[in-house]
């Protein structure tokens, strides 16, 4: 394991080798190590492997020593993952770009990595409306309440009220740095970077004394949606970076929840064209929308991952056990309704995807789903999506 960690770390070192190309390197040869002393023409077989990148492969394998660069990069980064390691938080391991390398500062719940402790996503503006910022408080202190790890990327606005909300109500949060994980930016931050250190950790994918850089900052968004088992955008503009993590959530499929706010406030125009494509709003002032309690219980009915490591997962109190209450078992169905039942997760899900598993034609695929919506067993959402109740 000590092993394929190294090469993990080496592989990540080599230019125009990215978090995808490693995923193909590891699924075609089936570890990393392999993949170092492959011949040129094995490696071109991989997807995105032309012949100026093996070449630059082949340049960089007689320069680097994958042990002993792990021993020299460990002096100014003792704590890192790689996906070789059993730690490494299992929620990225379902994306397609997984970062080969997670540095982290703070102290670490086990129980978040293994996906048995539900994280959620606060993203949003950094010119936060008084409006935004005081919903963004209050739901980031309500999940912090009830058991919830918030997650999000220390920047100014949206980011510093859903960390500050957060650590108010003696929460844990998540903060994924767009520099290396000893670097604070924006600067303005520091105080509240400290307070993080304490009660959570602070995340990156970029070694120590990375300073920021403009492309960065993308890059960092697909880790807070894909450590994130919900993304809450609060208020966004057109070209916010919030809406990147939007959409990289939902092609991550997680649920996507909005703030909705003024039609003729730009910091909501973001926010209003996640909801034309089928985000769920949060209205709190509004009990026929998505109210806060709804949203909480919406983000608690989340199911936890199978944990290869726990048998029989622990909660830390009685309050976190109401989080994940036992459903009762369905009634018994007809073989075509427990057919499209069984291919229906608990997270919200396309109709489209749902009629791929089943393998039925879409009528009758959502003639099933009616008379599960009436057993009460399957929940429709905006944008043609359903879950399992």
């Amino acid at each position: 394991m000590i092993e394929e960690r190294a090469y993990w770390l080496t592989w990540s070192q080599i230019k125009g080798v990215g978090p995808m190309s490693l995923h193909r390197l590891q699924q075609h040869f089936g570890n990393l190590a392999e993949a170092w002393t492959a011949k040129s023409t094995d490696l071109q077989q991989v997807n995105g492997f032309g012949k100026q990148t093996v070449e630059a492969v082949i340049a960089e394998r007689y320069r680097l020593n994958p042990e002993k660069f792990l021993e020299e990069h460990q002096q100014k980064n003792p704590c890192f993952w790689t996906p070789a390691d059993a730690d490494y938080p299992r929620l990225l391991l379902e994306i397609p770009n997984p970062p080969p390398v997670l540095y982290y500062r703070g102290k670490v719940d086990l129980k978040e990595n293994q996906g048995i402790k539900p994280t959620v996503g606060i993203v949003g503006t950094r010119s936060p409306s008084e409006y935004g910022k005081r919903w963004t408080r209050k739901i980031s202190a309500a999940l912090a309440k009830r058991g919830f790890t918030v997650v999000s990327g220390l920047a100014a606005g949206i980011d510093t009220e859903a960390h500050a909300g957060c650590l108010d109500s003696g929460g844990r949060t998540l903060a994924i740095f767009g520099t290396g994980v000893d670097i604070v930016y924006p600067a303005a931050n520091k105080k509240l970077a400290e307070r993080v250190l304490e009660q959570g950790l602070a995340i990156s994918e970029y070694p120590a004394g990375t300073k920021p850089h403009k492309n960065h900052f993308p890059q960092r968004n697909r880790i807070i949606a894909g450590l994130s088992r919900a993304v809450l955008v609060m208020e966004a503009p057109q070209k916010s970076g919030a809406l990147i993590t939007a959409y990289q959530a939902n092609d991550f499929c997680r649920d996507v929840y909005v703030l909705t706010a003024r039609l003729d406030d730009e910091r909501s125009f973001g926010c209003l064209e996640l909801l034309s494509k089928g985000a769920h709003p949060i209205l709190p002032s509004n009990d026929r929308f998505l109210s806060e309690e709804r949203l909480l219980e919406m983000l608690g009915a989340m199911p936890q991952l199978d944990s290869p490591q726990l048998d029989s997962p622990q909660l830390d109190s009685p309050q976190q056990l109401s989080l994940f209450p036992e459903n009762p078992p369905p009634p018994a169905l007809d073989p075509e309704l427990a057919q499209v039942l069984e291919a229906i997760p608990f997270e919200s899900t396309a109709f489209d995807l749902i009629v791929e598993r089943v393998g039925l034609a879409p009528g009758s695929v959502s003639s099933a789903l009616l008379q599960l919506e009436l057993l009460e067993l399957v929940l429709q959402l905006p944008g043609m999506r359903y879950q399992r109740c």
